[in-house]
């Protein structure tokens, strides 16, 4: 009866913080049919950047990830098949759990070294992202390269939740920021918003980078 009621009341609690990090939102406690499948739409088909509110909460208990969410309140995406520490694997799913992105730790590197495949592929990676060491720019967060070519470069504070992704002509293409106080109630760290620029980082891959550096540089690295 007691662990009945300890549920009830963690579902009451995370139903009541989700709505107030995304008003539209609804809670589901699993990979729910109900909601639609919303597919990442390919940036070059689209003339204005994507706002997303992302929150660093999976929607399973007892699980790390995140929930994210588009500029209308739709669930976006989901992240919620990891626990505490690494796994050395981390699998980005649509609102319907359809996996996306399989995101590995790249085994026998020097340094914090990851790679992105398409769904749940385990070959031909499509990016590597590497955690800078270099001292002399600090700035420098992370390198993203596909087939040793740099691609996108990550600069300044992901425990400020203030970041910039450039391509490799410098364009600015994505962002992490802090998300707006509503009503004079600040959101923490674990709420914020991804901004992507279109044409120039598919919305999945940008939510990656997010990942990404919640393991570098976040509550979720060792």
């Amino acid at each position: 009866m007691r662990s009945c009621f300890r549920t009830s009341v963690k579902r009451l609690e995370t139903s009541t913080r989700m709505t107030r990090v995304y008003p539209n939102a609804s809670f589901t406690s699993g990979v729910s049919e109900r909601l639609p499948k919303l597919l990442p739409i390919p940036e070059s088909d689209k003339t204005e950047e994507t706002i997303l509110t992302v929150w660093k909460k999976s929607l399973l208990f007892n699980c790390n990830g995140f929930t994210v969410f588009d500029s209308k309140g739709n669930l976006m995406f989901r992240v919620d098949n990891y626990m505490d520490g690494h796994k050395g694997e981390i699998l980005l799913m649509d609102a319907t759990g359809n996996p996306l992105l399989t995101i590995r730790r790249k085994k026998m590197s020097l340094g914090d070294s990851w790679l992105i495949y398409e769904g749940e592929a385990s070959v031909n990676p499509r990016l590597c992202a590497r955690k800078s060491i270099n001292i002399l720019n600090k700035n420098c967060l992370a390198y993203v390269n596909n087939n040793n070519n740099l691609v996108y470069e990550i600069e300044g504070s992901y425990s400020q939740r203030s970041c910039s992704v450039y391509d490799d002509s410098r364009r600015l293409v994505a962002e992490i920021k802090k998300k707006e106080a509503v009503k004079g109630v600040a959101y923490g760290t674990d709420v914020f918003r991804l901004v992507v620029q279109p044409g120039h980082i598919r919305t999945d891959f940008s939510m990656a980078l997010v990942i990404l550096l919640d393991q570098m540089f976040g509550s979720s690295r060792r």
